[in-house]
């Protein structure tokens, strides 16, 4: 993988800026999705995504889009999705073209749903994403991330874990498919109860900043519908280009990878070195039935 060849002709103002502290152009973001395809792709297929765009790239304002109703290519695949009071055309990343029309449309990050189609409404992951404060420390961080993986064990759950590219750590559950969001959500926030039961001094389930006290919030809202979370190998809209890219338990047991360790400009060693460490995660889907009863008596205890 390399991120250093010319971007393909899709690409339009491959010259443009898009991190201006670090020079990265769009052509160059643009190939490290060409380069990242093979092994992003089937993560993010079938899964609606959310485009993150920055036109002028982050050092000026971005916004969000979901919808793709209008001036997309007729080749893209979309999903209609219902919401209240209508429906949202979301756009399907299935290959390298349209994974490099997003880029094109200067989407830096794209973010993709817990559930794919046709199945919309039952999830295939259970998503835990650890949103420390700015003061909190690698180590508790760290600690925190084992923590989460650590109970899941104790539910006989694997779990599969990548940085954010931002400030924490993702986790997530494969899923068999059986539950809906509501089931998934449920069981998501129970938890987060206790973990914050474990640990209160760090942890807190607190939606709000203000009441959140300097420590890490445990989000489990990227469980409901329409709900989205960064995917595999995305790059962030932060300095220096980061990516949330797939780690080991046992790098974070180290201290080897933080929020950011990964960027656009080192992932073609990275790949060299590891390949895609979340290659099997599809291999381990289970059910949450068992889980459930499993966590529901350990809060009753």
């Amino acid at each position: 993988m390399s991120a250093d060849r010319e971007p393909t002709p899709l690409i339009t103002h491959p010259g443009k800026v898009m991190f201006p502290d670090d020079g990265i152009t769009k052509g160059e973001l643009a190939a490290y999705y060409e380069a990242i395809a093979p092994v992003m792709v089937p993560h993010m297929s079938a899964r609606p995504v959310t485009m993150e765009r920055y036109p002028q790239g982050i050092g000026a304002k971005g916004f969000m889009q979901k919808d793709v109703i209008k001036g997309f290519p007729p080749w893209l695949e979309r999903v209609e999705a219902p919401k209240k009071e209508g429906t949202v055309h979301y756009p399907l990343v299935s290959d390298t073209r349209s994974l490099l029309w997003l880029a094109n449309q200067n989407c830096i990050t794209p973010h993709v749903w817990p559930s794919r189609v046709p199945d919309l409404f039952q999830p295939d992951v259970c998503v835990f994403d650890l949103d420390p404060s700015a003061d909190e420390t690698p180590e508790v961080l760290r600690a925190a991330a084992l923590g989460v993986r650590d109970l899941l064990r104790e539910l006989d759950l694997p779990s599969w874990v990548k940085t954010s590219g931002s400030k924490g750590f993702h986790i997530v559950v494969p899923l068999d498919g059986k539950a809906d969001f509501g089931e998934v959500g449920s069981f998501a926030h129970a938890v987060g109860r206790v973990l914050v039961r474990r640990d209160p001094r760090h942890l807190t389930q607190e939606f709000a900043k203000a009441d959140r006290g300097g420590r890490i919030y445990v989000d489990t809202g990227r469980n409901g519908y329409s709900a989205t979370f960064a995917a595999a190998y995305a790059v962030r809209a932060r300095p220096g280009a980061p990516v949330s890219a797939p780690c080991t338990w046992e790098e974070i047991e180290r201290g080897e990878v933080g929020p950011r360790t990964f960027t656009v400009r080192t992932m073609a060693h990275r790949m060299t070195a590891v390949g895609d460490l979340w290659s099997g995660l599809d291999r381990s889907k289970r059910s949450l039935r068992r889980a459930s009863a499993q966590l529901a008596a350990m809060q009753a205890s």
